[in-house]
């Protein structure tokens, strides 16, 4: 799996010249969004099945700023993955500042079908649980 990769964008900053904390969430999904590409799970793919991901919880610890024009890379992995939710883990590293850890965050997500209710992945996405297995 390829790591996420952009440049931090001057609208992202707030007033002290620092990427927004809110902005980290955002990056966490797009790595997301790219990862299960890769996988060969782009996101309309499950929309075409009939099912939707929400995002049950996420978080992120910040540990050195990042700022406008900085190049960062986001690493994905699987940190827990049940028969209903799983949970990713996003490192971010501030390539620009000789790839210093700059935050960690993790979202937990689960599937729900065109009726609202959760999906048993192990049971009715046998082969999306499958690639998710292997990531571990």
């Amino acid at each position: 799996m390829k790591p996420y990769m952009l440049k931090a964008r001057y609208y992202e900053t707030d007033q002290m010249g620092i990427i927004h904390h809110a902005n980290y969430i955002r990056w966490m999904e797009e790595a997301r969004i790219d990862m299960l590409s890769q996988m060969g799970y782009p996101y309309r793919r499950f929309e075409e099945m009939g099912y939707i991901s929400p995002v049950l919880h996420a978080e992120c610890e910040y540990k050195k700023s990042v700022k406008f024009d900085d190049e960062v890379k986001i690493v994905v992995s699987l940190q827990e993955f049940g028969k209903v939710k799983f949970t990713l883990r996003y490192d971010i590293y501030n390539m620009s500042e000789d790839g210093v850890l700059s935050a960690v965050g993790t979202t937990r997500h689960c599937f729900l079908n065109k009726d609202g209710r959760p999906v048993i992945m192990n049971k009715e996405m046998n082969k999306f649980t499958d690639a998710m297995l292997q990531l571990q």
